[in-house]
């Protein structure tokens, strides 16, 4: 069965959302919710459009996307659900009204139409117990994360009656079409994700409550240093919405077995309750947790349930665990180290003894972690990390129970390459989907050609593929050494082509920042310049090279490395990626080509309109624009027609390494000499940046800095019509960038963006 038209019933913020993602598919969507007793009986379905098309937090990747979704309500359009391939059902949470829902659907749909329900709590057999045999056939829950364009992971539950074909149908859609990394789990309560997520969330709230922890604290413990997102725990609550979470705490609390341990950190704290009922419901009202009061950010004290100003803590192991691992929190014998084996070991012992009940092994539960929750790493990975035999044996010390799939793997590893190990004990091959590829699960086979702290490369049947991991990815010296060697060793041999790839959840935040401080701080111009000549070099070998060369971004790929980015032959990236030079910000310019590398694209979409290209860069540059999208990328000339991407993450390693076979898309670079545009424009540039400034638009150092963009897309003060080569480009952006560098307000920027985390206007 081909899904071509999918209706969702429920237009809050996952029904919208999953419509949304449908859309993104290129499939036409019926999105329905109840009617308004207003002039506008679509006001619901209309609000939920609304919602994820705003710019800001778009859930759609194109205007043509948001065309493709009809609004209506289930009185008057009811009868349009007869032609859909799949009706998802994102209602309230209430078994009553669901089953009424479902009564009417079977009523009304075609027999061959799938349906399913986004329910992450209410188990299939409840669902459907009083529906005929054929609609239990074609029916399974389908449970989203949210954002659902951002979060991959999806739950595919299926119940006794469920048809397999159904299952099928609904996995490869959800893979290929909507992008999602595909869990099956049983019918148990809470499935993966949120039976563990939710479980970890309440431990270390309810911990850092006893221990008398300030939010800031746990979130700086349960945070980067356990390999989770730097909301930790209270920022989190303030994202989701503490009311929400609460809810979500409270419905688990009701479904799971008396015995299970959730039972002893589910309830609200009685702050919470107050906070509730004062709209203190997080980020959504404005506070929670946190808040940003008079422009100051401030947290809540536990204990007075007051708010206080938020003062830079000083947890030396914290650093030390994000560098280097968690084991660095377990072993220090500070009130953190006892916070972070308090909450760490029961999620982990919580995780293993949930085996066999939720499945036999735990690649699974890892899986949801990871793309539900945006953890590094998921439980049995980081008691792989740790070391069964010794979370084993601190908790006999304890005198805990230990998980008898824990005891399994005493003296051993669940993930041994790419096998793992069952409930049995016995190892078996790790399964993923055809087409799907990850390069985590690949380097547990492979050994670098080269590293360092900040980059490997890696030969992978003849081809390189390149990997930043650093903090961040941030780019340094380290990094274009080795992306340089991976080159020069694909250019010597009789290797295929090289691929920059990597499964951090961000393909690269930029130049390291703190790098160039260094260099500043130290008045070391020289070594200034050649570390940004050496990264030209870099880049532009890449662009030049006589072989296939394939950047494969995922999440953010920012300032320098857009700029690699920018330089590939051919971009395979994700359907999420978001690109853009975001150097001005900080007060400086993109020195690693990409002015010059701006200025070039758009002189090709203003088919050689030089005067008109050089506008578009400026302002490009200048605003630091970014795209939130691949088809919002190609339109602001940041990706060439030839750039694709795929919106499932975990096909984009597998498709690069079929397009350097095949080297269909491989665009070849030419930079040929520019007449630059010459004074006359460049005048006209700084007027403008003037008149901005005049009117309150730009801050005193954004004129500095449009100039110096001004300068290098127009070539300053020159005759109109001279010619600049792509040399002449790169020189100008390093003459910039030093210029701005030794700049006071640049220094202060940058200051305050490294110490502060606050974007300094100046």
């Amino acid at each position: 069965m081909n899904i071509k038209k999918v209706a969702v019933i429920g237009a809050g913020t996952m029904g919208a959302g999953i419509a949304g993602q449908a859309a993104n598919a290129g499939c036409e969507v019926l999105l329905l919710d109840l009617p308004s007793d207003n002039n506008n009986p679509n006001l619901l379905a209309q609000k939920g459009l609304d919602r994820i098309n705003n710019p800001h937090e778009s859930g759609l990747i194109s205007p043509e996307a948001a065309k493709l979704i009809t609004v209506g309500n289930i009185r008057d359009d009811f009868d349009k659900l007869v032609d859909c391939d799949w009706i998802a059902e994102a209602i309230l949470e209430r078994l009553d009204l669901k089953k009424q829902l479902y009564s009417k659907l079977d009523n009304i749909c075609k027999k061959s139409s799938i349906i399913s329900s986004n329910t992450s709590t209410i188990p299939i057999k409840l669902l459907v117990e009083d529906m005929p045999a054929d609609f239990k056939k074609r029916f399974a829950i389908t449970h989203f994360f949210n954002p659902v364009r951002f979060m991959p992971l999806l739950e595919l539950v299926s119940g006794e009656d469920t048809d397999p074909k159904v299952v099928d149908v609904l996995h490869d859609f959800c893979d290929k079409r909507l992008g999602k990394g595909v869990v099956i789990c049983a019918d148990t309560p809470g499935f993966l994700g949120n039976r563990v997520g939710c479980f970890a969330i309440q431990t270390a709230l309810h911990i850092a409550n006893t221990m008398g922890f300030s939010p800031q604290e746990a979130d700086a413990i349960f945070g980067r240093p356990m390999g989770i997102p730097k909301t930790g725990v209270f920022g989190l609550y303030d994202l989701i919405g503490i009311d929400l979470m609460s809810d979500v705490a409270s419905s688990l609390v009701s479904i799971l077995p008396f015995e299970d341990d959730f039972h002893n950190f589910g309830a609200k704290l009685p702050l919470m309750e107050r906070m509730i009922q004062n709209g203190q419901k997080g980020r959504k009202t404005g506070q929670g947790f946190y808040r940003l009061h008079n422009g100051s950010r401030q947290v809540v004290n536990l204990k007075t349930g007051e708010y206080e100003n938020i003062e830079k803590l000083n947890i030396p192991i914290a650093d030390i665990a994000e560098k280097d691992g968690i084991m660095h929190l377990f072993s220090d014998e500070s009130i953190y180290g006892e916070y972070a084996w308090s909450v760490m070991s029961r999620i982990l012992v919580y995780a293993a003894d949930l085996i066999p009940e939720v499945g036999d092994s735990p690649e699974a539960i890892d899986d949801a972690m990871k793309m539900g929750y945006n953890w590094i790493k998921g439980p049995f990975e980081l008691i792989d990390e740790i070391g069964s035999d010794y979370l084993i044996q601190r908790l006999e010390k304890e005198k805990r129970i230990v998980p008898d799939y824990l005891k399994i793997a005493k003296g051993k590893s669940y993930y041994n390459g790419l096998d793992v190990l069952t409930d049995t004990g016995e190892m078996r091959s790790i399964i993923r989907p055809a087409g799907t590829l990850r390069f985590n699960d690949m380097k547990k086979t492979l050994s670098p050609s080269a590293a360092n702290q900040d980059a490997s490369w890696y030969n992978i049947d003849n081809v390189a593929l390149v990997e930043f991991h650093s903090k961040a990815n941030a780019l340094g010296q380290n990094s274009m050494l080795i992306l340089e060697e991976a080159i020069d060793a694909v250019t010597n041999s009789k290797m295929k082509g090289i691929i920059v790839h990597n499964d951090s959840q961000h393909f690269s935040c930029g130049v390291n920042l703190n790098s160039v401080r260094l260099f500043y701080e130290n008045e070391d111009w020289e070594g200034l310049d050649k570390f940004l000549q050496h990264f030209q070099n870099t880049v532009h070998k890449l662009a030049v090279a006589e072989f296939p060369t394939i950047v494969a971004p995922v999440g953010l790929s920012l300032g320098g490395g857009f700029e690699v980015v920018l330089h590939a032959k051919e971009v395979i990236c994700h359907a999420n990626s978001n690109m853009g030079l975001v150097e001005s910000g900080v007060g400086l310019i993109p020195a690693g080509g990409g002015c010059k590398e701006t200025l070039y694209r758009w002189i090709e979409n203003k088919n050689g309109d030089v005067d008109s290209a050089a506008w578009e860069a400026f302002y490009s540059l200048g605003y630091g624009k970014t795209a939130s999208s691949p088809i919002n990328a190609k339109q602001l000339a940041m990706l060439r027609d030839n750039d694709t991407y795929e919106n499932n993450r975990d096909r984009i390693l597998n498709a690069s390494i079929k397009s350097i076979g095949t080297q269909k898309n491989q665009k070849p670079f030419k930079r040929p000499q520019v007449k630059m545009s010459g004074r006359n424009v460049f005048n006209e540039m700084v007027d403008w940046a003037e008149s901005m400034a005049l009117r309150s638009k730009l801050y005193p150092h954004d004129v500095t800095v449009s100039t110096e963009i001004a300068r290098i897309v127009t070539g300053g003060d020159i005759e109109p019509g001279t010619l600049w080569t792509e040399q002449d480009l790169y020189d100008a952006e390093r003459k910039a960038f030093l210029i701005l560098v030794k700049s006071k307000p640049t220094q202060a920027r940058i200051k305050s963006l490294l110490d502060d985390g606050k974007a300094l206007r100046n």
